[in-house]
């Protein structure tokens, strides 16, 4: 009995520690790049662009087309000639048989095939810049969500120094109490102080489960999924602010705007090449065939290649091929000022984000110490409260200033994370 028990705990341990699988930064950016749905159609769309950038997609390889088709009919005959005799007859079967290969090679059309093929490679292009796109802002939702479970779980430290200083001072407390030198008020209060420390971290745990929970679907996994996260808020202290702003025109947000405008510059060529002559070559095989069983032609049949030029010469359209091109060149002018606008918003979010992020970091270094201290301010007014130089109030104050120093360092050092994210996803910097 003593052994089958052994054998069961032994298993729950094992699955327990095996269903509790760490999540790295790396691990949780990896499935989200995998698995996330807007990846997957951006890459789609990749694919799509990638199949249209092709010289036969913008007009400029020649089409070829066979055709056949074959009649059989019946007629009443009634014919008179000239020569007096007379060709009558009922239910005449006849046949008629057609054939024919043709080719046609455009040749000139205002060098429009040319803007097309253009228009369709800086399509791919953009394709391609909008991943990129999508990548950051995929690896910075995700790294914004990674953290906040850390600083949710950084919590639990501080929540987790005020219980074990909470449930020494009502130990102080109760000590005196029984030697007569503290009343049942204390006693109550530092009771009630250590269970709303336990509700507190209670609740804080709940709080970390409903981030985890968020984050994980975020990933497209499982939201139950039994993940342990194990790390640190570390931030990176040497972004400098005019480097940001030098690789602004970088991101892939400002290059995939810039790419826009020279579609933009293509489609006016191909609008314009409409104004333009177009010369096309035909050639082909034709073949006829037609027969009749009464009439005065019996048989008729013929076959042979042929060879043409066609020149198609737009003259007057109402002015429409006019108005298209003054439509497109206004796109393009927008197209412009949608960059500069994109640019604008850039460097207006880099410079809020450095302005959090600089300043968060001299906070750190100030909240940092304040924690220290105190720490140090808890420790010592718990033993002069010990040693009965410091009232409960003191030592409530003490624990209070701890508890809210340990708060302001974690939400110090998560702004200036998540202002770092921000600067490096802006330049287009985020990585592993």
């Amino acid at each position: 009995m003593k052994r089958f028990v052994f054998f069961l705990l032994v298993t729950l341990f094992a699955y327990n520690v095996k269903a509790q699988q760490p999540l790295s930064l790396q691990d949780a950016v990896n499935l989200a790049l995998k698995k996330s749905l807007d990846l997957q159609i951006a890459r789609n769309n990749i694919e799509i662009s990638s199949i249209n950038n092709n010289i036969g997609m913008a007009g400029g390889l020649p089409t070829v087309s066979a055709t056949l088709s074959e009649t059989e009919q019946i007629n009443t005959v009634n014919q008179k000639l000239n020569s007096g005799q007379t060709i009558q007859r009922n239910w005449a079967v006849g046949n008629n048989l057609n054939a024919n290969v043709t080719g046609s090679q455009l040749l000139f059309n205002g060098f429009r095939v040319i803007a097309t093929k253009h228009r369709l490679e800086e399509l791919e292009r953009l394709s391609q810049q909008q991943l990129n796109v999508q990548v950051q802002n995929v690896m910075g939702d995700v790294m914004l969500q990674y953290y906040d479970v850390v600083r949710q779980q950084d919590y639990i430290k501080t929540i987790e120094q005020a219980i074990a200083a909470a449930k020494q001072r009502l130990s102080l407390v109760q000590v005196k109490q029984s030697v007569g030198l503290a009343n049942n008020a204390d006693l109550y209060q530092a009771q009630i102080d250590v269970n709303t420390l336990n509700q507190n971290l209670r609740q804080q745990y709940l709080v970390i489960q409903q981030a985890k929970t968020t984050f994980l679907n975020s990933l497209s996994v499982p939201p139950d999924s039994n993940v342990v996260i194990s790390d640190t808020i570390v931030v990176d202290r040497s972004l400098d602010l005019s480097s940001i702003q030098a690789e602004l025109r970088n991101s892939p947000e400002y290059q995939a705007a810039t790419t826009q405008i020279n579609i933009n510059h293509f489609l006016e060529k191909e609008t314009a090449a409409q104004r333009y002559p177009s010369v096309r070559a035909n050639a082909g095989l034709n073949y006829g065939r037609s027969q009749s069983a009464a009439g005065l032609t019996l048989l008729n049949q013929s076959y042979g290649p042929t060879l043409g030029l066609s020149v198609n010469i737009p003259v007057y359209n109402g002015g429409i091929f006019k108005r298209q091109q003054r439509i497109a060149s206004i796109n393009t002018e927008n197209a412009i000022l949608q960059r500069d606008l994109i640019l604008q918003q850039l460097n207006t979010t880099a410079v809020s984000s450095w302005e959090s992020y600089e300043a968060n970091i001299v906070q750190a270094d100030s909240a940092r110490k304040n924690y220290a201290l105190s720490g140090k301010l808890l420790d010592l007014t718990l033993l002069r409260f010990q040693l009965g130089q410091a009232t409960i109030v003191e030592v409530r104050d003490a624990q209070q200033s701890f508890e809210q120093a340990g708060y302001q360092l974690t939400n110090i050092n998560y702004a200036a994370k998540a202002a770092e994210i921000t600067l490096k996803r802006l330049a287009g910097r985020l990585s592993l």
